[in-house]
């Protein structure tokens, strides 16, 4: 295995995994805007990953991904309260975020062009389309995996599948609860990778998004 790709949208549970994976011995970015920390990770989720995993299908060949699925009725008023809380900082023109993040959730949530974009049924529509054009991509491969990482035994299947013996019954840790969106922040792991970590580079992200 090359990396491991987690591909989720943003409060499908890309913070439990990604904190899950270090006490594994993988170094992590959750997050990562910079060749360099693209380098640095065994295992990288949330942005640009749920936008970009063709690109990084193509760049990083022999890679494993992993698809979080998450209960809608859950899923649109977590993802409604951190648009409405991420709003201003991702705007493409003024947004104060890094310009890859602010790009990804703008493709992935249409949040330029969508009067609304916290609107149920919009959301909702950016889910099905992004678990449809997930799902059409690798259909016919072995190398992606859909969880649901509030069910049982859901941490052993991926375990498995990258490799890991493992005992059923491990549980992700339940993190970034309610309107918490800053656990990765506050973690502390020496596993832990910089999502702006500068290379030989600077910080130059890769050029397909140029």
């Amino acid at each position: 295995m090359n990396k491991l790709f987690i591909i989720g949208l943003p409060r499908t549970g890309t913070t439990s995994i990604s904190v899950a994976l270090l006490d594994y011995g993988f170094t992590v970015a959750h997050t990562a805007y910079t060749k360099r920390a693209f380098e640095l990770a065994d295992v990288i989720s949330d942005s640009p990953c749920f936008c970009d995993y063709q690109q990084l299908d193509t760049l990083f060949p022999d890679s494993k991904f992993v698809y979080l699925e998450r209960e809608l009725s859950l899923w649109v008023p977590s993802m409604q309260m951190l648009i409405n809380k991420m709003a201003e900082s991702l705007d493409l023109k003024t947004g104060v975020f890094n310009p890859v993040l602010k790009r990804t959730f703008n493709e992935t949530f249409k949040l330029s062009t969508t009067a609304t974009p916290d609107n149920e049924q919009h959301l909702i529509e950016c889910y099905q389309q992004h678990k449809q054009a997930v799902h059409r991509y690798f259909k016919g491969r072995n190398d992606l995996l859909s969880i649901d990482i509030s069910k049982e035994n859901s941490l052993s299947e991926l375990l498995t599948f990258i490799g890991l013996n493992t005992n059923k019954g491990l549980k992700f840790p339940h993190l970034n609860i309610g309107k918490k969106v800053a656990c990765w922040k506050e973690y502390k792991h020496p596993n832990k990778v910089n999502s702006n970590a500068a290379g030989i580079e600077q910080r130059k992200f890769f050029s397909y998004a140029s």
